[in-house]
């Protein structure tokens, strides 16, 4: 069956003819050799058809199509030098100007060039990350169902692409890789680019090229979180009366909130209303939905327990060495919260583990307590018996630093010692009743931990006052020990002491997975996503102290504690 060729321009009306497929191959292919002899008609009108985009007739979108597929027929006849303007043409092209069938002849053209000559490879797959994100002027066509439409058969092509080059060129996902992090938008790109940019990357990570770069594209995508994280100042954050206790909080419950109340998933915010409007804090959130998103879909898929493995290597290379990380931490407790057993407790291990090791520099034992802390006292998925065990350990290496240790209060010489006490002492805030309605867990904890309480190092006297005394208050009304100093704390947040252990830093202050801002409508995200790491969100300052937020049942362990 042959087809008609559109005329090319400056062509006569007799010279459109009826050509097969194989006759206007062999025109490309005289068009393209008619350089080498000097004589660039042909070429240049060859050429010209490439630079047609946008508001194309019936009939030049039928031109162009045309002339892609048998380009795609004659790529042995190009030359990356004699032909360099048609090149150019061609990876300047994006599929998003045009329809499924210019897009399926431009993909087609894009995988023979790229299979055909190395030369070729790197500009390629260059010329299909550029097409990860819409030209500017479609960005605001994103909103609307055709631009949705057109996304999804842009990228569902792209990528289809990336499999073709890769089963031809298997060094090619390599390249892939250095090409899509060298293009990766910076956190000042306009919002909607940046995210689109990380969907493909995480669309990359979830398919079979993610055998080869996922690990290094999940690690990268963490970067750019904790890039976001950064540019979000504390100052922006804590507009409110920081000087309220950390535990003078009231606890809202989750189940009562209106079902018409709650926003989309993707329009949470993360911070206190003195963000509102800021950029930065609006993609972090968009961010921050989409990587949670992926990890449903590798819960799905059976893969979470691989990826979760790059989720630790990353924060323990970037988040936790971050300065007082403010969100994007939540990724990893997200992924714990879809696995409790595994993740939760691999998690939780890898901190202890880092806080026990004395190879490791104090500031890094110091925030891996800290965190291990704060994942204890609020993930509700956990079950009593891997808190428990979780403490023992704290409680173990505490009591062992005592017995080696028989100076004085020192708080610049036993910082990581007082870390771990007040660990220990901020998790029993929140979980004290499990530990003193089981008589087992009473012996093996609270009376070891009492010793090291005792001890003359006084960390009582040296911890957070606003933990110690929290911890004092329900210990005596648990009956559990009795304290023969009296402590008068006045309501203070932190003392000279506490500083000084603290550091720098400040890592006595450091409390992960807590409330430190006002995220009604996060947790709202979290909620529907069947997650609640929030214990962050549902607090609210001004109230006595509370447990936490339960888990949705879906996660909640079943493990009671007369089971332990």
């Amino acid at each position: 069956m042959g087809l008609e060729l559109p005329k090319y321009p400056e062509m006569e009306e007799d010279q459109v003819f009826n050509f097969t497929d194989s006759e206007i191959v062999s025109h490309v292919k005289q068009a393209l050799a008619s350089v080498l002899s000097g004589d660039n008609n042909s070429y240049n009108q060859l050429v010209g058809v490439m630079h047609h985009s946008k508001h194309l007739a019936p009939d030049e979108v039928a031109l162009l199509e045309t002339t892609l597929k048998a380009l795609a027929g004659a790529v042995s006849s190009i030359d990356i030098t004699h032909h360099d303007s048609l090149l150019s043409a061609i990876f300047c092209m994006s599929m998003w100007n045009y329809g499924p069938h210019v897009a399926d002849a431009l993909a087609e053209l894009i995988v023979s060039l790229a299979i055909s000559n190395g030369k070729y490879l790197d500009l390629c797959l260059g010329m299909l990350v550029s097409n990860f994100t819409p030209p500017p002027y479609f960005l605001d066509k994103l909103k609307m169902p055709h631009g949705l439409e057109r996304k999804g058969q842009v990228l569902s092509r792209v990528h289809a692409a990336f499999k073709k080059i890769a089963d031809y060129v298997p060094l090619a996902p390599l390249r892939l890789l250095t090409i899509v992090l060298q293009g990766m938008p910076t956190i000042y790109h306009k919002d909607r680019a940046i995210v689109i940019y990380v969907e493909n990357m995480l669309k990359l990570e979830s398919g079979e090229i993610g055998e080869l770069v996922g690990c290094t594209i999940l690690m990268a995508v963490v970067d750019r979180l904790i890039e976001l994280d950064v540019e979000i100042g504390w100052d922006a954050i804590l507009q409110d009366d920081f000087s309220k206790g950390i535990f003078e909080m009231e606890l809202e419950d989750v189940d009562d909130i209106e079902e018409s109340a709650e926003p989309d998933v993707g329009e949470f915010r993360l911070s206190r209303k003195s963000l509102a409007g800021n950029s930065i804090a609006e993609l972090l959130d968009n961010l921050l939905v989409l990587t949670f998103e992926h990890l449903e879909s590798c819960e799905r898929e059976g893969r979470l327990a691989k990826v979760f493995e790059t989720l630790l290597q990353s924060f323990r290379v970037t988040v936790l060495s971050a300065y007082k990380s403010k969100f994007a931490q939540f990724v990893m407790f997200y992924a714990c919260a879809l696995d409790p057993e595994n993740c939760g407790m691999r998690f939780a291990t890898m901190l202890a583990d880092l806080f026990v090791q004395d190879s490791q520099p104090q500031p890094t034992r110091m925030s891996a307590v800290s965190y291990l802390a704060s994942y204890l006292s609020r993930a509700k998925f956990l079950a009593a018996s891997s808190i428990s065990s979780m403490l023992k350990r704290l409680v173990d290496w505490c009591l062992e630093y005592c017995e080696a240790h028989d100076g004085d209060i020192n708080p610049n010489a036993h910082r990581v010692f007082y870390s771990g006490c007040q660990a220990i002492m901020y998790v029993l805030c929140f979980r004290m009743k499990v530990f003193v309605d089981v008589p087992r867990l009473k012996s093996e904890l609270l009376i070891p931990l009492e010793q090291v309480l005792k001890h003359k190092l006084n960390p009582l006297k040296v911890c957070l006052p606003s933990v110690v005394e929290e911890f004092l208050r329900q210990a005596k009304a648990a009956s559990l020990f009795t304290v023969c100093k009296t402590f008068i704390f006045d309501g203070l947040l932190e003392s000279e002491l506490s500083r000084a252990f603290g550091g720098l830093e400040r890592l006595d202050t450091f409390f992960p997975f807590d409330p430190c801002v006002d995220m009604d409508e996060f947790d709202y995200a979290l909620k529907k996503m069947s997650i609640t790491p929030k214990a962050t969100s549902n607090y609210k300052f001004g109230g006595r102290f509370q447990e936490p937020a339960r888990m949705p049942s879906r996660i909640r362990p079943s493990t009671s504690p007369e089971s332990l």
